[in-house]
Protein backbone atom coordinates (compact mmCIF):
# COMPACT_ATOMS: atom_id res chain seq x y z
CA UNK A 1 0.00 0.00 0.00
CA UNK A 2 3.15 2.40 0.67
CA UNK A 3 4.43 2.04 -2.49
CA UNK A 4 1.37 2.66 -5.05
CA UNK A 5 0.82 5.86 -2.88
CA UNK A 6 4.40 6.74 -3.40
CA UNK A 7 4.20 6.14 -7.06
CA UNK A 8 1.17 7.44 -7.61
CA UNK A 9 1.19 10.81 -9.41
CA UNK A 10 0.18 14.25 -7.86
CA UNK A 11 -3.25 15.05 -8.28
CA UNK A 12 -3.14 17.88 -11.19
CA UNK A 13 -4.83 20.97 -10.82
CA UNK A 14 -7.03 21.19 -14.61
CA UNK A 15 -9.33 23.27 -15.62
CA UNK A 16 -11.99 20.18 -14.24
CA UNK A 17 -10.73 20.22 -11.18
CA UNK A 18 -10.20 24.01 -10.22
CA UNK A 19 -14.05 24.03 -11.43
CA UNK A 20 -15.21 21.53 -8.71
CA UNK A 21 -13.18 23.30 -6.38
CA UNK A 22 -14.94 26.54 -6.83
CA UNK A 23 -18.63 25.00 -6.77
CA UNK A 24 -17.15 23.13 -3.45
CA UNK A 25 -16.84 26.40 -1.65
CA UNK A 26 -19.08 28.19 -2.93
CA UNK A 27 -21.09 25.25 -1.44
CA UNK A 28 -19.55 25.28 1.76
CA UNK A 29 -20.17 29.14 1.93
CA UNK A 30 -24.24 29.35 1.20
CA UNK A 31 -24.46 26.23 3.98
CA UNK A 32 -22.20 28.49 6.38
CA UNK A 33 -24.55 31.42 6.19
CA UNK A 34 -27.11 29.21 5.44
CA UNK A 35 -26.98 27.56 9.08
CA UNK A 36 -26.13 30.99 10.17
CA UNK A 37 -28.82 32.71 9.12
CA UNK A 38 -31.51 29.67 9.96
CA UNK A 39 -34.91 31.23 10.88
CA UNK A 40 -34.55 33.78 7.56
CA UNK A 41 -33.85 30.33 5.79
CA UNK A 42 -36.76 28.99 7.01
CA UNK A 43 -38.92 32.11 6.66
CA UNK A 44 -37.65 32.11 2.98
CA UNK A 45 -38.71 28.35 2.17
CA UNK A 46 -42.39 29.30 3.74
CA UNK A 47 -43.20 31.97 1.89
CA UNK A 48 -41.56 30.03 -1.38
CA UNK A 49 -43.78 26.84 -0.28
CA UNK A 50 -46.96 29.11 -0.08
CA UNK A 51 -46.38 30.15 -3.56
CA UNK A 52 -45.88 27.23 -5.00
CA UNK A 53 -48.30 25.38 -2.96
CA UNK A 54 -51.28 25.44 -5.60
CA UNK A 55 -48.64 24.25 -8.08
CA UNK A 56 -47.74 21.22 -5.58
CA UNK A 57 -51.53 20.44 -5.50
CA UNK A 58 -51.72 20.20 -9.33
CA UNK A 59 -49.13 18.54 -9.55
CA UNK A 60 -50.74 15.32 -7.13
CA UNK A 61 -53.88 15.77 -9.02
CA UNK A 62 -52.43 15.02 -12.45
CA UNK A 63 -50.93 12.06 -10.90
CA UNK A 64 -54.20 10.77 -9.52
CA UNK A 65 -56.18 11.59 -12.78
CA UNK A 66 -53.51 10.07 -14.82
CA UNK A 67 -54.37 6.37 -13.76
CA UNK A 68 -57.74 6.37 -15.07
CA UNK A 69 -57.26 8.54 -17.92
CA UNK A 70 -54.03 6.20 -19.19
CA UNK A 71 -56.69 3.11 -18.79
CA UNK A 72 -59.46 5.06 -20.63
CA UNK A 73 -57.49 6.15 -23.65
CA UNK A 74 -55.43 3.07 -24.07
CA UNK A 75 -58.82 1.16 -24.39
CA UNK A 76 -61.07 3.28 -25.93
CA UNK A 77 -58.58 5.14 -28.30
CA UNK A 78 -56.06 2.39 -28.48
CA UNK A 79 -56.73 0.96 -31.91
CA UNK A 80 -57.16 4.47 -33.65
CA UNK A 81 -54.17 5.78 -32.03
CA UNK A 82 -52.45 3.16 -33.30
CA UNK A 83 -53.76 3.93 -36.92
CA UNK A 84 -53.25 7.60 -36.54
CA UNK A 85 -56.63 9.10 -37.04
CA UNK A 86 -56.20 12.49 -36.57
CA UNK A 87 -59.65 12.83 -35.04
CA UNK A 88 -58.90 10.46 -32.50
CA UNK A 89 -55.52 12.01 -31.93
CA UNK A 90 -57.31 15.29 -30.96
CA UNK A 91 -60.06 14.17 -28.96
CA UNK A 92 -58.51 11.19 -27.72
CA UNK A 93 -57.08 13.29 -24.80
CA UNK A 94 -59.91 15.41 -23.74
CA UNK A 95 -62.82 13.10 -23.61
CA UNK A 96 -59.88 10.75 -21.39
CA UNK A 97 -59.31 13.62 -19.21
CA UNK A 98 -63.26 14.51 -18.70
CA UNK A 99 -64.05 10.89 -18.44
CA UNK A 100 -61.55 10.24 -15.86
CA UNK A 101 -62.73 13.82 -13.86
CA UNK A 102 -66.22 12.45 -14.10
CA UNK A 103 -65.05 9.11 -12.88
CA UNK A 104 -62.85 10.38 -9.56
CA UNK A 105 -66.80 12.76 -9.14
CA UNK A 106 -68.62 9.77 -8.89
CA UNK A 107 -66.44 7.61 -6.32
CA UNK A 108 -66.41 11.21 -4.03
CA UNK A 109 -70.64 11.36 -4.15
CA UNK A 110 -71.04 7.80 -4.04
CA UNK A 111 -68.67 7.29 -0.96
CA UNK A 112 -70.44 10.55 0.96
CA UNK A 113 -74.14 8.83 -0.26
CA UNK A 114 -72.51 5.69 2.16
CA UNK A 115 -70.46 6.88 4.41
CA UNK A 116 -72.05 10.07 5.83
CA UNK A 117 -75.70 8.77 6.63
CA UNK A 118 -73.98 5.27 7.92
CA UNK A 119 -72.20 7.61 9.99
CA UNK A 120 -74.70 9.54 11.34
CA UNK A 121 -76.66 6.58 12.22
CA UNK A 122 -73.46 5.43 13.94
CA UNK A 123 -73.04 8.34 16.26
CA UNK A 124 -76.99 8.23 17.11
CA UNK A 125 -76.99 4.77 18.04
CA UNK A 126 -73.86 4.69 20.31
CA UNK A 127 -75.77 8.01 21.94
CA UNK A 128 -78.60 5.81 22.71
CA UNK A 129 -76.69 3.04 23.81
CA UNK A 130 -74.63 4.75 26.14
CA UNK A 131 -78.47 6.34 27.74
CA UNK A 132 -79.48 3.01 28.14
CA UNK A 133 -76.68 1.65 29.65
CA UNK A 134 -76.16 3.99 32.52
CA UNK A 135 -78.48 2.38 34.64
CA UNK A 136 -77.02 -0.80 34.30
CA UNK A 137 -73.56 1.07 35.00
CA UNK A 138 -74.97 2.55 38.13
CA UNK A 139 -76.28 -0.64 39.13
CA UNK A 140 -72.77 -2.97 38.71
CA UNK A 141 -71.04 -0.47 40.35
CA UNK A 142 -72.82 -0.68 43.58
CA UNK A 143 -72.70 -4.44 43.36
CA UNK A 144 -69.07 -4.09 43.28
CA UNK A 145 -68.56 -1.45 46.00
CA UNK A 146 -70.91 -3.27 48.27
CA UNK A 147 -73.11 -0.81 48.90
CA UNK A 148 -70.48 1.98 49.89
CA UNK A 149 -72.36 4.86 50.81
CA UNK A 150 -69.86 7.51 49.35
CA UNK A 151 -69.71 5.41 46.11
CA UNK A 152 -73.82 4.90 45.45
CA UNK A 153 -74.22 8.67 45.71
CA UNK A 154 -71.40 9.38 43.24
CA UNK A 155 -73.67 6.87 40.78
CA UNK A 156 -76.85 8.42 41.46
CA UNK A 157 -75.21 11.80 41.13
CA UNK A 158 -74.54 10.55 37.75
CA UNK A 159 -77.02 12.20 35.13
CA UNK A 160 -75.86 11.59 31.58
CA UNK A 161 -78.35 12.58 29.21
CA UNK A 162 -77.32 13.38 25.66
CA UNK A 163 -80.03 16.52 25.08
CA UNK A 164 -78.62 17.82 28.32
CA UNK A 165 -75.41 17.29 27.25
CA UNK A 166 -76.14 19.37 23.81
CA UNK A 167 -78.06 22.15 26.01
CA UNK A 168 -74.77 22.52 27.89
CA UNK A 169 -72.53 22.62 24.62
CA UNK A 170 -74.98 25.22 23.47
CA UNK A 171 -74.84 27.15 27.09
CA UNK A 172 -70.80 27.57 26.75
CA UNK A 173 -70.96 28.53 22.92
CA UNK A 174 -73.75 31.07 23.34
CA UNK A 175 -71.48 32.81 25.98
CA UNK A 176 -68.70 33.10 23.79
CA UNK A 177 -70.18 34.16 20.82
CA UNK A 178 -67.48 36.61 20.42
CA UNK A 179 -65.10 34.28 20.08
CA UNK A 180 -67.18 31.95 17.83
CA UNK A 181 -67.44 34.94 15.16
CA UNK A 182 -63.71 35.73 15.07
CA UNK A 183 -63.03 32.17 14.80
CA UNK A 184 -66.02 31.35 12.21
CA UNK A 185 -63.78 34.69 10.02
CA UNK A 186 -60.58 32.81 10.09
CA UNK A 187 -61.99 29.54 9.65
CA UNK A 188 -63.55 30.64 6.14
CA UNK A 189 -60.88 32.61 5.04
CA UNK A 190 -58.87 29.58 5.46
CA UNK A 191 -61.74 27.59 3.52
CA UNK A 192 -61.84 30.19 1.47
CA UNK A 193 -57.54 29.91 1.09
CA UNK A 194 -58.19 26.14 0.64
CA UNK A 195 -60.77 26.26 -2.45
CA UNK A 196 -58.79 29.13 -4.30
CA UNK A 197 -55.87 26.85 -3.90
CA UNK A 198 -57.48 23.79 -5.37
CA UNK A 199 -59.09 25.20 -7.59
CA UNK A 200 -55.74 26.58 -9.24
CA UNK A 201 -54.24 23.18 -8.74
CA UNK A 202 -56.95 21.72 -10.41
CA UNK A 203 -57.04 23.49 -13.77
CA UNK A 204 -53.22 23.37 -13.71
CA UNK A 205 -53.39 19.76 -13.75
CA UNK A 206 -55.65 20.09 -16.33
CA UNK A 207 -53.27 21.54 -18.57
CA UNK A 208 -50.38 19.52 -17.56
CA UNK A 209 -52.19 16.69 -18.19
CA UNK A 210 -53.44 17.81 -21.74
CA UNK A 211 -50.11 18.02 -23.10
CA UNK A 212 -47.91 15.66 -20.72
CA UNK A 213 -45.84 14.36 -23.41
CA UNK A 214 -44.98 17.90 -24.71
CA UNK A 215 -44.19 19.10 -21.13
CA UNK A 216 -41.96 15.80 -20.75
CA UNK A 217 -40.06 16.62 -23.45
CA UNK A 218 -39.18 20.41 -22.78
CA UNK A 219 -37.95 19.67 -19.18
CA UNK A 220 -35.78 16.91 -20.71
CA UNK A 221 -34.41 19.10 -23.24
CA UNK A 222 -33.60 22.16 -20.07
CA UNK A 223 -32.11 19.66 -18.15
CA UNK A 224 -30.06 18.45 -21.49
CA UNK A 225 -28.78 21.82 -21.64
CA UNK A 226 -28.22 23.10 -18.88
CA UNK A 227 -26.65 20.44 -17.52
CA UNK A 228 -23.36 18.96 -18.88
CA UNK A 229 -24.39 15.02 -18.53
CA UNK A 230 -27.48 13.02 -18.27
CA UNK A 231 -27.78 12.40 -14.82
CA UNK A 232 -30.53 14.42 -14.06
CA UNK A 233 -32.76 13.22 -17.03
CA UNK A 234 -32.28 9.99 -15.36
CA UNK A 235 -32.95 11.42 -11.80
CA UNK A 236 -36.48 12.60 -13.29
CA UNK A 237 -37.23 9.37 -15.00
CA UNK A 238 -36.51 7.96 -11.65
CA UNK A 239 -38.86 9.86 -10.02
CA UNK A 240 -41.13 9.72 -12.11
CA UNK A 241 -41.60 6.30 -12.42
CA UNK A 242 -41.77 5.63 -8.82
CA UNK A 243 -43.82 7.96 -8.38
CA UNK A 244 -45.86 6.63 -10.65
CA UNK A 245 -46.07 3.37 -9.76
CA UNK A 246 -46.60 3.79 -5.93
CA UNK A 247 -49.60 6.16 -6.71
CA UNK A 248 -51.13 3.49 -8.93
CA UNK A 249 -50.40 0.67 -6.82
CA UNK A 250 -51.39 2.51 -3.67
CA UNK A 251 -54.67 3.05 -5.12
CA UNK A 252 -55.32 -0.29 -6.69
CA UNK A 253 -54.13 -2.19 -3.39
CA UNK A 254 -56.41 0.28 -1.09
CA UNK A 255 -59.36 -0.76 -3.07
CA UNK A 256 -58.85 -4.67 -3.08
CA UNK A 257 -58.60 -4.54 0.95
CA UNK A 258 -61.43 -2.51 1.13
CA UNK A 259 -63.65 -5.06 -0.95
CA UNK A 260 -61.98 -8.06 1.00
CA UNK A 261 -63.44 -6.45 4.40
CA UNK A 262 -66.66 -5.41 2.82
CA UNK A 263 -67.37 -9.09 1.23
CA UNK A 264 -65.69 -10.89 4.21
CA UNK A 265 -67.74 -8.72 6.90
CA UNK A 266 -70.71 -8.83 4.19
CA UNK A 267 -70.54 -13.19 4.61
CA UNK A 268 -69.90 -13.39 8.17
CA UNK A 269 -72.62 -11.27 8.84
CA UNK A 270 -70.80 -8.22 10.95
CA UNK A 271 -72.41 -5.29 11.45
CA UNK A 272 -71.41 -1.91 9.37
CA UNK A 273 -69.94 -3.78 6.65
CA UNK A 274 -70.06 -1.20 3.83
CA UNK A 275 -69.33 1.24 6.14
CA UNK A 276 -65.78 -0.38 7.57
CA UNK A 277 -65.40 -1.30 3.92
CA UNK A 278 -65.09 2.19 2.88
CA UNK A 279 -63.14 3.05 5.84
CA UNK A 280 -60.60 0.80 5.08
CA UNK A 281 -59.81 1.65 1.80
CA UNK A 282 -59.56 5.09 2.84
CA UNK A 283 -57.19 4.76 5.85
CA UNK A 284 -54.89 1.59 3.90
CA UNK A 285 -53.71 5.07 1.53
CA UNK A 286 -51.48 6.01 4.29
CA UNK A 287 -48.91 3.45 4.45
CA UNK A 288 -47.95 1.42 7.56
CA UNK A 289 -50.70 3.03 9.65
CA UNK A 290 -53.54 3.23 8.11
CA UNK A 291 -54.58 0.26 8.06
CA UNK A 292 -54.67 -0.40 12.54
CA UNK A 293 -56.26 3.28 12.45
CA UNK A 294 -58.88 1.92 10.62
CA UNK A 295 -59.05 -1.38 12.03
CA UNK A 296 -59.49 0.21 15.65
CA UNK A 297 -62.00 2.76 14.68
CA UNK A 298 -63.92 -0.34 12.45
CA UNK A 299 -63.26 -2.37 15.98
CA UNK A 300 -64.79 1.12 18.23
CA UNK A 301 -68.14 0.54 16.18
CA UNK A 302 -68.61 -3.02 16.13
CA UNK A 303 -67.55 -2.93 19.62
CA UNK A 304 -71.43 -0.92 20.56
CA UNK A 305 -73.09 -3.15 18.93
CA UNK A 306 -71.55 -6.75 19.62
CA UNK A 307 -68.37 -7.02 21.99
CA UNK A 308 -67.94 -10.75 20.63
CA UNK A 309 -67.89 -9.48 17.20
CA UNK A 310 -65.74 -7.18 17.47
CA UNK A 311 -63.31 -9.09 19.15
CA UNK A 312 -63.58 -11.48 16.10
CA UNK A 313 -62.97 -8.23 13.80
CA UNK A 314 -59.60 -8.52 15.07
CA UNK A 315 -58.87 -11.99 13.99
CA UNK A 316 -60.53 -11.22 10.85
CA UNK A 317 -58.26 -8.18 10.27
CA UNK A 318 -55.32 -10.24 11.14
CA UNK A 319 -56.04 -12.63 8.63
CA UNK A 320 -56.56 -10.27 5.89
CA UNK A 321 -53.78 -8.17 6.87
CA UNK A 322 -51.35 -10.64 6.33
CA UNK A 323 -53.14 -11.84 3.24
CA UNK A 324 -52.63 -8.47 2.00
CA UNK A 325 -49.26 -7.92 3.06
CA UNK A 326 -47.75 -11.25 2.03
CA UNK A 327 -49.81 -11.62 -1.26
CA UNK A 328 -51.53 -8.67 -2.95
CA UNK A 329 -49.07 -5.88 -1.80
CA UNK A 330 -46.33 -7.58 -3.54
CA UNK A 331 -47.80 -8.31 -6.65
CA UNK A 332 -50.21 -5.04 -7.26
CA UNK A 333 -47.41 -2.46 -5.88
CA UNK A 334 -44.11 -5.00 -6.30
CA UNK A 335 -40.47 -3.56 -6.35
CA UNK A 336 -41.43 -0.35 -7.78
CA UNK A 337 -40.70 1.70 -4.68
CA UNK A 338 -37.96 -0.65 -3.69
CA UNK A 339 -37.58 0.81 -0.50
CA UNK A 340 -36.84 -1.62 2.77
CA UNK A 341 -39.24 -1.57 5.84
CA UNK A 342 -37.05 0.42 7.81
CA UNK A 343 -36.87 3.25 5.57
CA UNK A 344 -40.32 3.16 5.21
CA UNK A 345 -41.26 3.75 8.62
CA UNK A 346 -38.59 6.31 8.68
CA UNK A 347 -40.35 7.72 5.49
CA UNK A 348 -43.76 7.61 6.99
CA UNK A 349 -43.06 9.24 10.15
CA UNK A 350 -40.29 12.12 8.93
CA UNK A 351 -43.35 12.80 6.60
CA UNK A 352 -46.57 12.55 9.12
CA UNK A 353 -44.32 15.10 11.24
CA UNK A 354 -43.84 17.24 8.73
CA UNK A 355 -46.60 17.48 6.47
CA UNK A 356 -48.73 14.96 8.29
CA UNK A 357 -51.34 12.51 5.95
CA UNK A 358 -49.73 14.33 2.86
CA UNK A 359 -46.23 13.98 4.17
CA UNK A 360 -46.70 10.18 4.36
CA UNK A 361 -47.63 9.66 1.02
CA UNK A 362 -45.31 12.16 -0.52
CA UNK A 363 -41.89 11.14 1.39
CA UNK A 364 -42.21 7.43 0.55
CA UNK A 365 -41.30 7.71 -3.04
CA UNK A 366 -39.31 10.98 -2.01
CA UNK A 367 -37.28 8.72 -0.10
CA UNK A 368 -37.35 5.81 -1.94
CA UNK A 369 -35.38 7.88 -4.92
CA UNK A 370 -32.62 8.93 -2.87
CA UNK A 371 -32.20 5.42 -1.47
CA UNK A 372 -32.51 4.40 -5.36
CA UNK A 373 -29.43 6.87 -6.34
CA UNK A 374 -27.57 6.31 -3.43
CA UNK A 375 -27.70 2.84 -3.93
CA UNK A 376 -26.44 3.07 -7.31
CA UNK A 377 -23.43 5.87 -6.15
CA UNK A 378 -22.44 3.04 -3.72
CA UNK A 379 -22.39 0.59 -6.29
CA UNK A 380 -20.81 2.30 -8.95
CA UNK A 381 -17.94 3.41 -6.31
CA UNK A 382 -17.52 -0.28 -5.18
CA UNK A 383 -17.17 -1.86 -8.92
CA UNK A 384 -14.70 1.69 -9.49
CA UNK A 385 -12.80 0.18 -6.47
CA UNK A 386 -13.07 -3.48 -7.87
CA UNK A 387 -13.93 -4.48 -4.39
CA UNK A 388 -17.08 -7.00 -4.27
CA UNK A 389 -18.78 -7.59 -0.79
Amino acid sequence: IYKQRKESPPMQLDKETMKKIRWLIAFAVLLYLGVQNLNIVINTAKVLLSFLFPFIIGFGIAFILNVPMKFIEHHLFGKALEQKKKAAEKLARPISLVLSIGFVICIIIIVMLVVVPELGSTFVNIAKKIEENIPAFQKWIDNVSGNNPEIVKWTQSLNIEPGKMIDSVLSVLKSGVNNIVSSTVSITMGLLTTAMNVSIGFVFACYVLLQKEKLMQQIKKAMYALFPDRYLAHVWNLANRIFSSFITGQCIEAVILGSMFFVSMTILRFPYAMLVGVLISFTALIPVFGGIIGCWVAFFLILMVSPIKAVLFLGLFLILQQIEGNLIYPHVVGGSVGLPSIWVLVAVTLGGSLMGIVGMLIFIPTVSVIYTLFREWVYARLEKKQLVL
